[in-house]
């Protein structure tokens, strides 16, 4: 029988105020979407004022995380240089993106699945979506 690792709920949960607490200190909004190993929402928040454009990009980056197994920005990196890497097309579907912000979460050796972060910076929401996913990573269970 295999073991696959997940994300719980609680420390989904845990995932997503302690990202909403770090945006209130820098007096900023976002959005922020955690995700189990198939892309799929397991916790989700919009704080008050963060642009709505950001709700469906943050639970892309989720998704794109946690099935390509690797952050979105690298996917990002490989697009923009296509001799390096290759087109977005090649993954076969428009949910996939290549903008930083979705991180994803290795629990013993696995992809339990993905943090992500949308409405800032990229390289802040990649800041605030590494916390997330090393929080997760982290906890006992």
């Amino acid at each position: 029988m295999r073991t696959v690792q997940t994300i719980d709920y609680s420390d989904a949960k845990r995932a997503v105020e302690l990202i909403v607490d770090r945006a209130l200190q820098l007096q900023k909004t976002v959005v922020v979407a955690v995700a189990d190993s198939h892309g799929e929402l397991i916790c989700f928040a919009r704080m008050d004022g963060a642009p709505v454009a950001s709700i469906g990009i943050a639970m892309n980056k989720a998704w794109t995380a946690a099935r390509a197994r690797v952050p979105t920005q690298e996917i990002g990196e490989n697009v923009r240089h296509p001799e390096k890497g290759h087109d977005i097309a090649y993954y076969g579907d428009p949910r996939f993106v290549g903008w930083g912000g979705g991180i994803p979460v290795w629990k013993d050796g696995e992809v339990a699945g993905a943090v992500a972060v949308s409405g800032l910076s990229s390289s802040e929401d990649v800041s605030l979506a590494t916390a997330g996913a090393e929080l997760i990573a982290q906890a006992k269970g």
